[in-house]
């Protein structure tokens, strides 16, 4: 499953880099990529639960970068 998000509140292309990298720990994460120029993060994942997922990626998000959030597309 491919999820595509609008992220605002990143501060530089390192913030961007260190969720990937804590964003790609979450166990149904297969992929994450992260623009900092454009504000878009898409996601690959496997089948679960839309939301539960999007509870798991704002948790880590909240832990790494409080001020970041993300948008659904």
């Amino acid at each position: 499953m491919k999820l595509k998000f609008k992220i605002k509140g990143l501060d530089c292309a390192n913030c961007a880099n260190a969720l990937e990298e804590a964003i790609g720990k979450i166990e149904e994460v297969n992929s994450v990529s992260i623009s900092f120029m454009t504000e878009r993060m898409h996601v690959e994942a496997k089948k679960i639960d839309i939301e539960e997922l999007v509870k798991k990626i704002e948790t880590v998000i909240k832990k790494n970068e409080p001020d970041v959030t993300i948008t659904l597309q």
